[in-house]
């Protein structure tokens, strides 16, 4: 017998979620007068110009709410549209916000956002962590959603990978903020992984995490397949790459 696959169901799209739209355009705008600043300024942090890493935030937020408002317009019509999840939805862009002017503030100040704990950063840092955990749960949340919508491979796709976005993001996440800085190890030549910076010589704590918050599309892409059994397997590989990543990386070690 020939083994067949059967094409994932088509949806009906469901209009996008006005609140997630605006805040992925707002991010997105904010980050043009970053990419200003980042071609004037020669300020160097770290290795590093300046603005570099806020501008890889508003990119990976810009990616975050953006697919989140995409996946949203595969749930029924209204799935977002009582007043508990508007109020929450609210609490989440605050939360991105806080985010975000926290890291681009610290790079016009040339200090730390992330590993400050001196000054006025040893009392953001504690709340700018409690910020990220409450707009990663938004990943959970619509996750959760998914799952009682999940007739179908692509729609268990979704929830597992948004579940798992969170799951495993936010144990990465409190390793790395436990940890005196994102590496593990002291790198002798500096050799790095071209635009994303990751340590090829040493661990780097920045890889899982990278790899974590990004199982909401990894995962999915295996629900295209409209085989189940593809997307279970899809998601436990997924889940054993950043254990394996995360484990490496805490003993001092580069992944490759």
């Amino acid at each position: 017998m020939t083994a067949t696959l059967t094409a994932p169901r088509l949806a009906v799209l469901s209009r996008p979620d006005t609140l997630l739209l605006r805040l992925t355009w707002f991010i997105a705008l904010t980050a043009l007068p970053l990419m200003v600043a980042y071609g004037l300024d020669d300020r160097m942090f770290q290795g590093d110009g300046i603005w570099l890493k806020p501008l890889k935030f508003h990119l990976a937020l810009v990616v975050y709410t953006g697919t989140l408002a995409l996946f949203g317009m595969l749930l029924p019509e209204g799935s977002l549209a009582s007043r508990r999840w508007r109020l929450y939805l609210g609490l989440v862009a605050a939360c991105i916000l806080a985010e975000l002017a926290w890291i681009d503030g610290a790079a016009a100040l040339g200090t730390a956002s992330h590993f400050n704990t001196t000054g006025l950063g040893s009392a953001l840092y504690p709340l700018m962590g409690l910020a990220a955990i409450i707009l990663t749960s938004l990943s959970l949340a619509m996750g959760l959603l998914f799952w009682r919508e999940r007739q179908d491979a692509l729609h268990l796709s979704i929830a597992l990978g948004l579940i798992l976005t969170f799951v495993l993001t936010v144990p990465v996440a409190g390793t790395l903020a436990n940890n005196p800085g994102h590496l593990v190890g002291t790198p002798v030549t500096g050799a790095r992984f071209p635009f994303f910076g990751w340590s090829a010589e040493v661990g780097d704590l920045r890889l899982p995490h990278f790899l974590a918050t990004h199982a909401m599309h990894a995962v999915p892409l295996a629900g295209l397949t409209g085989n189940r059994t593809a997307v279970w397997a899809t998601a436990a590989g997924f889940t054993a790459l950043v254990g394996w990543c995360l484990a490496r990386a805490l003993q001092g070690l580069s992944p490759f």
